[in-house]
């Protein structure tokens, strides 16, 4: 039988959520730093973002928060900017979606930044062929299929 050598099984690892239900203080931007959305994970502790200004950046996550806070497309982060490389920023923070709500409210966020899309993309609201792809089945359907 091998020897325990390790500090602990699987509970261990998984740590302790203590602070999932309590609320945060909200962080706002300072200089140096700006506030973007997800566009997309790209694995290894990067992802690609798009800042308030309009730049398309490739962000690192620290390793504070690798492993530990999860960020997906559609996100709100706080990016720090780095002064010898314009197009790479460092993640500093992840808002959870009550957080960037009050950010648009205060006027933080731009109008056009769809807080609840889990895709971002400039999709529009007025979509001529909205239906073409909707099949709807009956009752009578479901059992042929």
């Amino acid at each position: 039988m091998p020897k325990n050598k390790g500090k602990g099984g699987k509970n261990r690892k998984r740590g302790k959520n203590e602070a999932d239900d309590e609320k945060r203080e909200l962080v706002f931007k300072e200089e140096g730093q700006e506030y973007a959305q997800v566009l997309r994970m790209l694995g290894n502790g990067r992802c690609e973002a798009m800042c308030i200004d309009g730049t398309k950046r490739l962000s690192h996550i620290r390793g504070k928060m690798h492993k530990k806070v999860w960020i997906s497309a559609g996100d709100i982060i706080l990016v720090g900017l780095r002064d010898y490389q314009d197009d790479k920023a460092d993640v500093i923070l992840r808002y959870f979606r009550y957080e960037a709500r009050l950010l648009k409210a205060y006027g933080e966020l731009p109008d056009n930044i769809r807080l609840s899309e889990g895709i971002v993309g400039e999709i529009d609201d007025e979509e001529d062929g909205a239906g073409e792809y909707y099949v709807e089945f009956g009752y009578d359907h479901i059992d042929k299929i």
